[in-house]
C-alpha cells in the first residue's frame, strides 16, 4: 500500500520531533520489534492535533482507509501511534458503528501490544459499545472466548469507562473463560476492570470477588480490591 499524503506528512512530522536519543530507551520499555523515532507523547498529541485540524471524511470507508495506510505503512512506533488517534478523532465520531470493528479487531491483533490494546480497547471500542449495544455485546462477547489473547483482553477492558453505565453482565461473562488463566495479560486486565467498577459500586465488586475467591488469580483480586476499604 502506497504512502497517503497523511502518512508521509505525519512521517515528516515525526522526523522533525523526533530525539533519537530517547528512542531506544522508549523501544526497550515498549519490548518493541519496531523502532521508535523518539517523540513523547505529548509532544506526538500536540502535532496530531495540528495535522488532524480541519480534516474531513467523505465516508467511513474513507476514514477506515486512511487509518489502515498509517498503521500498515508504519516504519516506527509512533506512526501507529498517529494511526490509532486518527481513529478517535472527533470528526470520526459519527463512524464509531460495527462496520469499523473489522479495522480496530486488525489493529488489535497485528498490533498484539499492550500500548495499542488498552487504549483502542477502553476508548474506541466503548465507543461503539455505547452507539451500537447489543452487536457490539454480542461480538465482544464472541472476542471473549476466542484464541486470540488481545481480542479477550480487549472484551474485558472495552467497559472502563463506562461508570454507571457499565452492562454487569457483560463485564462478567466476559471476564468468565479467562478468570482461570494464567495469562498476566488477562489476570491483569480482569483486576483493572473490576478496580475501575470499584470507583463506583465498590460493594458489587467485593462481593464478586468473595464469591469468585477461589477462580481469580491472586493479581486479579489484589487489583481489584486495591481501594476498596
Amino acid at each position: 500500500m502506497s504512502a497517503t499524503p497523511l502518512a508521509r506528512s505525519i512521517r515528516s512530522a515525526l522526523e522533525g520531533l523526533a530525539d533519537p536519543a530517547r528512542a531506544p530507551g522508549m523501544q526497550a520499555y515498549m519490548k518493541s520489534t519496531m523502532p521508535y523515532l523518539g517523540v513523547s507523547t505529548p509532544v506526538r498529541r500536540r502535532m496530531c492535533r495540528d495535522l488532524f485540524k480541519g480534516l474531513e471524511f467523505a465516508s467511513a470507508a474513507e476514514w477506515q482507509a486512511e487509518v489502515l495506510a498509517i498503521w500498515r505503512g508504519a516504519e516506527f512506533r509512533e506512526e501507529r501511534y498517529c494511526a490509532v488517534e486518527l481513529a478517535g478523532i472527533r470528526q470520526a465520531r459519527s463512524f464509531q458503528r460495527m462496520d469499523a470493528l473489522a479495522m480496530y479487531e486488525e489493529l488489535i491483533v497485528t498490533g498484539g501490544w499492550w500500548d495499542y490494546v488498552d487504549w483502542i480497547a477502553s476508548q474506541h471500542l466503548f465507543a461503539i459499545l455505547k452507539t451500537e449495544p447489543e452487536p457490539m455485546k454480542r461480538a465482544m462477547l464472541d472476542w471473549s472466548v476466542g484464541e486470540d489473547m488481545w481480542k479477550r483482553r480487549s472484551a474485558i477492558l472495552c467497559q472502563l469507562l463506562a461508570k454507571q453505565q457499565t452492562d454487569l453482565d457483560l463485564l462478567y461473562a466476559a471476564i468468565a473463560p479467562s478468570i482461570g488463566s494464567k495469562e498476566f495479560f488477562l489476570r491483569k486486565a480482569i483486576g483493572w476492570a473490576l478496580r475501575q467498577y470499584a470507583r463506583t459500586d465498590p460493594a458489587e465488586v467485593a462481593r464478586y470477588v468473595a464469591a469468585h475467591e477461589a477462580e481469580l488469580s491472586p493479581l486479579s483480586k489484589r487489583e481489584a480490591l486495591k481501594h476498596i476499604a
